[in-house]
């Protein structure tokens, strides 16, 4: 990403910044429009939409501008060409908006971002996205959507998912093969609750329920589906490897069987207490001896796996390095490579009634582990970014996972309907509930 900053220069320098729509001003929006407004030359945050009008207001407010309310397409224009930051609560008016280059999606939400995608799509509009849980339920048919429309859609640099894929590509260019991509956790409990997490929620200002999808497995399924599906990688069990290593991710170079892992075509893993975290690290092997001699004086050890790691992700900061990087290169940082390799399935929390409505992603009642996509298939099982919403058909232990004929879905649920599409697509045929 070295090129970046010398290109942003230059627009800054012409009077031509790429001009940038946020939806979504929770806890990382917020972030995401103090560092555009602030350290960003050669971009321009011209507009916010959130659910709550205060929200977006607030963002801009804690990054130093007051912006106005707009109720038109025709309104946030003229707000885009004035120079005057906009906010409303629709959604809509971001993609219709002829001046605006680009869209990040900072919601999270499944069902909405599903809707917000398709709309910016239909406008023209590129969507960076910060929604690792609608891209691990739907990305593959949104990615054929957006190649339809002539638009990149793609996950953000900053977080994980994104630091790895850049990782993963930075090996791949000097001549290794990749065969683990992993995640740094600091903690995995399925169990945990927005009740146990409400402490560390207050404390740092951020959403129980999200918080809740951190501790509880469902974010890093998400974010390891994704980075399977964007490099063709799988995984080795349900619920992935999971290790708890309590040393350097340089050790983990003798924990996997090498030959094991290319018979498999790379796997997708995360290990708890790691360091250093909270980065990421990949795992590759080079066929050639006297390469791997080079790397053997370079300190990489004797192989057969080398490690490489970044030892941070930045989340906000570098969400708008893809914006420039989609905008001005037409680059994406991670997205999804053809049909699914690796899903993301409902699992009970604790026995749950019949009749119970699913509750939210870091919720009481479910959380997300990892599965082959074609087990998912198979096995009927239920995508966890489908199970908001859903109705218990009958009683479901605790730790089962859910299928399609546990559950009746919500009528009408666009994300069900895309989630159709691309099983009959990708699998040969839909995957709707009997």
């Amino acid at each position: 990403m070295i090129i970046v900053d010398t290109a942003l220069a230059g627009r800054e320098a012409e009077g031509r910044p790429i001009r940038v729509g946020m939806i979504g001003a929770g806890f990382m929006g917020r972030g995401v429009a103090n560092q555009i407004i602030n350290s960003v030359p050669g971009m321009r945050l011209v507009a916010i939409s959130n659910r709550h009008l205060a929200g977006a207001e607030r963002a801009y407010r804690e990054a130093g501008l007051e912006p106005i309310t707009v109720g038109s397409v025709s309104a946030l224009e003229d707000a885009v060409r004035a120079g005057t930051p906009a906010v409303t609560e629709d959604a809509g008016l971001l993609c219709a908006c002829e001046g605006i280059d680009a869209l990040i999606d900072m919601t999270g939400a499944v069902e909405f971002g599903a809707w917000v995608t398709l709309e910016a799509f239909a406008h023209g509009k590129h969507v960076i996205t910060m929604n690792a849980e609608l891209d691990g339920t739907v990305g593959a048919i949104l990615q054929r959507r957006a190649e339809a429309a002539g638009v990149i859609l793609t996950a953000a640099d900053g977080d994980q998912p994104g630091v790895q894929m850049n990782l993963w590509r930075f090996v791949k260019s000097i001549g290794l093969t990749p065969l683990v991509c992993g995640n740094i956790k600091g903690l995995q409990d399925p169990y945990r609750t927005p009740t146990t997490q409400q402490g560390f929620a207050e404390k740092w200002g951020q959403n129980p329920y999200m918080v809740t999808s951190f501790a509880d497995g469902t974010k890093i399924s998400f974010e390891q589906a994704i980075v399977a599906n964007g490099t063709g990688m799988t995984i080795e069990k349900r619920g992935m490897r999971g290790t708890d290593f309590r040393a350097h991710v340089d050790g983990l170079v003798n924990e996997y069987d090498v030959e094991a892992l290319r018979a498999l075509g790379g796997v997708v893993d995360y290990t708890v207490g790691s360091q250093p975290g909270p980065g990421v690290f990949v795992l590759a092997t080079h066929d050639d001896p006297k390469q791997r001699h080079y790397l053997n004086l370079y300190k990489l050890g004797e192989g057969p796996l080398y490690s490489f790691y970044t030892p941070y992700h930045l989340c906000h900061f570098e969400v708008p390095l893809t914006v420039a990087r989609v905008v001005l290169f037409g680059d994406a940082a991670l997205r999804p490579v053809g049909a699914p390799t690796v899903d993301v399935i409902a699992t009970a929390k604790c026995d749950l009634k019949a009749g119970t409505v699913i509750d939210g992603l870091g919720g009481y009642h479910t959380y997300g582990q990892c599965e082959r996509a074609d087990v998912t298939a198979g096995q009927r099982l239920l995508p966890m970014g489908l199970a908001e919403g859903a109705t218990l058909r009958r009683a479901v232990s605790k730790d089962a996972v859910l299928t399609y004929d546990d559950v009746t879905l919500p009528a009408g649920s666009l994300a069900v309907r895309l989630r159709a599409e691309q099983d009959a697509l990708y699998a040969g045929a839909a995957l709707q509930p009997a």
